[in-house]
């Protein structure tokens, strides 16, 4: 297993930090420290207001949304942790676009913080498909430390990985 798949393409130095922090045990309580406190975002409605919360309060003029869901088919590295897509239809001669944001089911027991950072990355796919430096700008105009939290869900995933194979390896 590449325990480290999540954190592919940063700098060595940061790989070696990280890869201290799990042997010496401490990934889990470093997260535990700083994201303790979870959410009240627990079904699909719930999901819906909040993520329109943010879209209104930075992001009035973009198309409207028409769902927002937790989706457990959504898989971590194999596809993503959200999607947003823009279904387009025919109505009595128009064409109209159905806003859809999926959110992986992983975020409805993760930290608040970690919410947050898919629904801004999401949101932000509204005006921008690409990654690109104006997408990064929009997300931390949303969200001021976007790219940390980006990073710490790294660790989170990776950590979640590493907490499953240890359960797998008890069994």
């Amino acid at each position: 297993m590449d325990e480290l798949r999540y954190l592919r393409g940063y700098g060595e130095r940061v790989m070696d930090q990280v890869r201290s922090l799990i042997d010496s045990g401490r990934l889990a309580e470093m997260l535990r420290d700083r994201y303790s406190a979870g959410h009240e975002v627990r079904d699909d409605k719930a999901l819906f207001e909040y993520v329109v919360d943010i879209k209104e309060r930075y992001m009035r003029k973009a198309e409207p949304l028409n769902k927002v869901i937790y989706d457990n088919k959504l898989h971590v590295v194999k596809h993503a942790l959200g999607t947003h897509t823009a279904i387009s239809r025919v109505h009595g001669g128009r064409l109209k676009a159905a806003r859809e944001i999926r959110i992986a089911t992983l975020f409805r027991d993760a930290p608040a913080e970690f919410l947050e950072m898919i629904a801004v990355h999401e949101l932000a796919h509204i005006k921008h498909r690409e990654h690109d430096k104006s997408f990064y700008q929009l997300c931390t105009h949303m969200s001021a430390d976007y790219h940390q939290l980006e990073f710490d869900l790294r660790l989170y995933l990776t950590q979640l990985e590493i907490q499953a194979k240890s359960s797998k390896d008890a069994t």
